[in-house]
This record gives C-alpha cells, sequence and structure tokens, in this order.
C-alpha cells in the first residue's frame, strides 16, 4: 500500500529560486497578533492574581480542577515510583540516554569556558572573569501532542552540570494523563521540583513567581506558540534559551545513501507538528525521485501519517542543486535546526557548514540519535537563527563577572588614561574619581 504525496520540487537553477526558497523557511511560532495577544492578557492574570490565575487556566486549558496549586506539584518521591515502574529496556535506555547527555556536557564545562580565571599583570593589577551558576531555573517541557522525556534531560542535566542550586519543571497534563518515562527522565536529571502545569500560564508563573512557585532567573525548554510567545514577552523580566519555531530538518545527500532512509529521516521532523519542515538538498535528480517514491510507500506504515503527510504537503521541499559544494552554500543559507550529510566524504562537507544548530555527519548519523542519546543538546536554534546562536549548553545556565584589582601603581596608569577619555566626554565626575587616586 502506498499514497501520492507530491513534495514540492524546487531547483536552484529556477529563475527566483533564492526568492522562493527563502519565503518557504519556517518562522517563529511566536510571530502571531491573535496569539500574542492571548498571552498577555494571560501574563497579566498571572503577574497580578498569581496562584489564582495559574489555576484558573490550568483548569481552561488542561481540563485540571483543583483547589491549589500546590496539588499540581509531583512530590519527588513519585518521581524515583515512577522510574523504579519502567521497564527494564525503558530505564536502560534512559539510563544510558542521560549518562551520554551528562558527560558531553561536563567535558564542555572544561572546553567552553565556563570557569573563572585571572592573570597578573607587571604592575601587580590583577583582571579576570569570576564564572557562577544561576541560582534558579524553570524548564518547561512539552505534554500536548506527545511526551518529551528526552527534553527533560536536555534542559535539566545541563543545568546541574552547571551548578544551578534548583530547577524547577513545569509540564502540562491535560485531564492528569502524567507519563512515567517523562517523571522518571525528571528524577534522573536531578529536578527539585515538578509542576503539572503548561502554557504561557507556567511561564508565568516562573517569570513572576506566585505564592506557591518561586521566581526564575532563567526559563528554558521547548513549546508551542503560546509558550514560545511568553517567553518572548517576558524576557528582560527574565533570562530565556531562544524562541523556538516548529522542528526543522535538512538534508545534504549526494545520492549515494539508502532513499529509504533519507525518506525517513525527513518523517523524523515531520511527524512532530504540522508545521514542521523537512528539506533534502541533492544533485542527482534520479535519486530525489527515489526519495519521493520512498515517502509514498513508507507514509502509510507511520502511526502519526496524517501529521507527516500535513507537514511533508505544505511545508516539505526536495531541492535539485548542481553539486554539493551549492548544497553546502544554500544550507548556510537556511541555517537549519537539524543539518544531516549523506554523503562520501561528510566532514569534507562540513567544513564548509558555517550555519546550523547542528550537525550530522554521515549516513549512520540519523538526526534521532541526537535528539536521544548521542550527548550533545537536542534544544537547537530554529527559524534561521542558527546564523547568530547556538545549542543550549552549560554556558547558557551561568554568568560572567568580571574582576578587576588595580594595583597603586596600575592606578597611576589607568587614572591618567581614563582621566583623559572621561574629560573628552564630558563626564567630569568619572575623571576626578581617576584623577583623585594619582600621586600629587
Amino acid at each position: 500500500m502506498s499514497v501520492q504525496i507530491n513534495v514540492k520540487r524546487l531547483n536552484s537553477k529556477d529563475a527566483g529560486f533564492k526568492e522562493i526558497l527563502l519565503s518557504s523557511l519556517s518562522l517563529l511560532m511566536a510571530d502571531d497578533d491573535a496569539i500574542d495577544a492571548a498571552v498577555v492578557k494571560i501574563l497579566a492574570a498571572v503577574k497580578d492574581q498569581g496562584d489564582e490565575a495559574v489555576l484558573n487556566f490550568t483548569k481552561q486549558f488542561d481540563r485540571l480542577n483543583v483547589s491549589s496549586v500546590s496539588e499540581l506539584e509531583i512530590p519527588r518521591g513519585d518521581l524515583e515510583l515512577a522510574y523504579n515502574s519502567l521497564s527494564l529496556e525503558q530505564k536502560e535506555a534512559l539510563d544510558i540516554a542521560a549518562q551520554r547527555v551528562r558527560a558531553y556536557h561536563e567535558i564542555q564545562k572544561i572546553e567552553a569556558g565556563c570557569h573563572s580565571w585571572e592573570y597578573k599583570e607587571q604592575d601587580d593589577t590583577r583582571l579576570g572573569q569570576k564564572v557562577t551558576p544561576l541560582d534558579r531555573v524553570g524548564i518547561y517541557v512539552p505534554g500536548g501532542k506527545a511526551a518529551y522525556p528526552s527534553s527533560v534531560l536536555m534542559n535539566a542535566i545541563p543545568a546541574k552540570v552547571a551548578g544551578v542550586a534548583e530547577v524547577i519543571m513545569v509540564v502540562p497534563t491535560p485531564e492528569g494523563a502524567r507519563n512515567p518515562l517523562v517523571l522518571a527522565a525528571a528524577y534522573l536529571a536531578g529536578v527539585d521540583r515538578v509542576f503539572t502545569i503548561g502554557g504561557a500560564q507556567a511561564v508565568g508563573a516562573l517569570a513572576y513567581g506566585t505564592k506557591t512557585i518561586s521566581s526564575m532567573d532563567k526559563i528554558v525548554g521547548p513549546g508551542n506558540a503560546y509558550v514560545a510567545a511568553a517567553k518572548r514577552r517576558v524576557f528582560g523580566t527574565v533570562g530565556i534559551d531562544m524562541i523556538a519555531g516548529p522542528s526543522e530538518i535538512l538534508v545534504l545527500c549526494d545520492g549515494s545513501s539508502n532513499p529509504d532512509w533519507i525518506a525517513m529521516d525527513l518523517f523524523s521532523q515531520a511527524e512532530h507538528d504540522e508545521q514542521a519542515q523537512s528539506i533534502l538538498l541533492c544533485p542527482d535528480a534520479a535519486f530525489i525521485e527515489q526519495v519521493q517514491v520512498s515517502i509514498n510507500r513508507l507514509l502509510p506504515e507511520m502511526p502519526r501519517a496524517q501529521v507527516i503527510e500535513a507537514s511533508l504537503t505544505n511545508r516539505a521541499l526536495l531541492i535539485q542543486v548542481k553539486d554539493m559544494a551549492e548544497a553546502c552554500e544554500i544550507a548556510n543559507a537556511i541555517a537549519a535546526e537539524h543539518l544531516e550529510i549523506c554523503a562520501r566524504d561528510a566532514r569534507k562537507w562540513a567544513e564548509q557548514i558555517r550555519h546550523a544548530g547542528a550537525i550530522f555527519m554521515g549516513n549512520y548519523t540519523s538526526e534521532s540519535l541526537g535528539d536521544y542519546c548521542a550527548g550533545p543538546n537536542h534544544v537547537l536554534p530554529t527559524a534561521r537563527t542558527a546564523r547568530f546562536s547556538s545549542p543550549l549548553g552549560v554556558y547558557d545556565f551561568i554568568k560572567r563577572s568580571s574582576m578587576i584589582e588595580v594595583s597603586e601603581a596600575g592606578a597611576q596608569t589607568l587614572g591618567a588614561v581614563a582621566s583623559t577619555l572621561a574629560h573628552g566626554e564630558g563626564l567630569q565626575a568619572h575623571a576626578r574619581a581617576a584623577e583623585m587616586r594619582l600621586k600629587k
């Protein structure tokens, strides 16, 4: 059995190709006036009414009718029970994934310079940097269309590796349905408190604080359009990781791969959401046609076939390019969240990539391995923001303070410089503060 989905085709030789391509790329989920207007009202209510607003919205959106927010907190003992209730296969998979994610971020903490340092100049002036973890971090875990234990690991583990003292997790549980894998992941990752709330109201509670929920220093984690809009709105009151858009995958293929593998890799992001985007760049027209045939043959096997079909029909692109070098140029313009290079000598082509959230090299490196257990973080920039931002990491949960200790001798040199520049800016008090420390 097969279906007939005609994924949109483009050719880099086509007139107006660049404009057509850029207009087809995913937009940020927060860019919707109606959603933003609704989020403004929700956040204002949470800021003003606290727990009461959280309860009202949780009843309205998740159909949970409780009398206090404390009833929406899951005791840590229940998280351990959820972990112990897993099958041996699930428990081992979660353990391995958590171990690999933790190991990667422990190394990242060292190699990415997430530590303090200092040096001394000849006149005994000391300069450096003090690195300290954030005190409190809130992590948002989606709980609507699917459950995401992997998101728990990817958000909570680097926070704990960074040394964050308190991690609070919020996860919507419509009609009270709790996913044991999500709770078990929270237990393994060391999450301190878990509340079964979601949506913009959860973001508001984490940002502003309520009687029951402490205000956070930063909020991280993916969510729907309402969550994305809420994170944008509370930025400045708290830090955020990024404004996420629909999930994306871009596959660069030279035609040497198994077309069934490529089709399934395109499915892997399409099944997230109807607005997710899957793109193939390939110089081999015959191979592109083989991938189209694979898509039609394999789709009926997918439990989420309806979502995949909507995503592929409305958002996917199969693009013929001149060669792999041009594919890399186009990939840099797209700046995709997930970039697979399924080709001979994949590392050679990876060297030409400047903009991508994560780069998966070689035919055996499916994007799904990165989503779950490879080790690097799967919270990645979307909607072309990989041009200027990075995956979530330990560095997102620390802050840097400049350390300056000027010696008496150093003050003589630096004071004169500061005085001259301050007078030039018309800031006499700045100048005098430096001059007072100069020897007469």
